[in-house]
């Protein structure tokens, strides 16, 4: 008669099986967590990319709607350069007679300026002539600084994108002193 083995003691095959298949569950989970942590990190490079291009184009669009007027402002070599007394203002723009400051400039009866918080009447500003000769931009520190205002709102618009979305706080407050820095001395200028 063969002796009986113990109810509790399993047998060696046995023993092997539950181990393997332990083992399987085991790499099983750590498969999952690592398939866990690439889709995370795959969901927060996309988000990181989103935001950034958000925050790039908002920066961009600040540019391109400075840019139609500050490079007339900026870059005057070669343009008509002069004062505008303005004596009357409408709706959306001002109009007076416009006296030549630069070489080659003629005076003109009457030139178009436009209409800001800024301009009033029986005021005299600093401005370049659009090409064409009719409308005028104003110049100078406050010319420059507000037509730079766009790019200021830009920069405010970004400075949360980029604390919020993208987790750059620092670069944020950066960005938004920046643009306070700019609309600031714009208004102050003005």
């Amino acid at each position: 008669m063969i002796p009986a083995m113990p109810a509790t003691a399993a047998s060696p095959s046995h023993r092997r099986r539950g181990s393997s298949h332990k083992a399987r569950k085991a790499h099983r989970a750590r498969r999952a967590g690592r398939s866990q942590k690439a889709s995370a990190a795959a969901l927060r490079f996309g988000r990181l990319a989103a935001m950034g291009a958000v925050a790039g184009l908002l920066l961009v669009a600040g540019v391109w709607g400075s840019w139609g007027t500050a490079y007339q402002v900026m870059l005057t070599k070669g343009r008509e350069q002069g004062t505008v007394a303005v004596t009357r203002c409408g709706e959306d723009t001002c109009a007076g007679p416009y006296t030549p400051v630069s070489a080659g400039s003629t005076a003109r009866a009457r030139v178009v300026l436009e209409k800001s918080v800024a301009v009033r009447t029986g005021r005299t500003y600093p401005v370049v002539l659009k090409p064409g000769g009719v409308e005028a931009v104003r110049s100078g520190p406050a010319g420059i600084l507000f037509a730079w205002v766009p790019l200021g709102g830009a920069l405010l618009l970004a400075s949360v994108v980029v604390a919020g979305g993208l987790g750059r706080i620092r670069f944020g407050w950066v960005l938004a002193g920046s643009g306070m820095a700019l609309l600031t001395a714009a208004f102050v200028t003005l």
